[in-house]
């Protein structure tokens, strides 16, 4: 099972710049292991310390925000992309 993750610009500096990652998971929890393998020190851009996603970064599978889903225990297909967005604050 193939997944592409989609490498937001802030989590690059993990990636040496690449914006697309291929990794093989049935679960986001396991395509997030196995970035941090590949990435060491990405995950910890992307969850806290207690393993939950970071307040401010979302992620979609397959354009599913998976807080609405099973959070990191949402199933990944062949083919699925995720897609990992840091949340955007700004105002007057």
């Amino acid at each position: 099972m193939s997944q592409r993750v989609v490498i937001p610009a802030p989590l690059r500096r993990f990636t040496a710049g690449t914006d697309l990652v291929e990794v093989d998971a049935t679960t986001l929890n396991e395509v997030l292991d196995k970035l941090e393998a590949k990435y060491p020190g990405i995950r910890g851009g992307i969850c806290e310390s207690s393993g939950s996603l970071r307040r401010f970064i979302n992620i979609y599978v397959d354009g599913e925000d998976v807080r609405f889903l099973n959070d990191l225990a949402t199933p990944v297909k062949d083919g699925t992309e995720v897609a990992i967005v840091p949340a955007i604050a700004g105002g007057l």
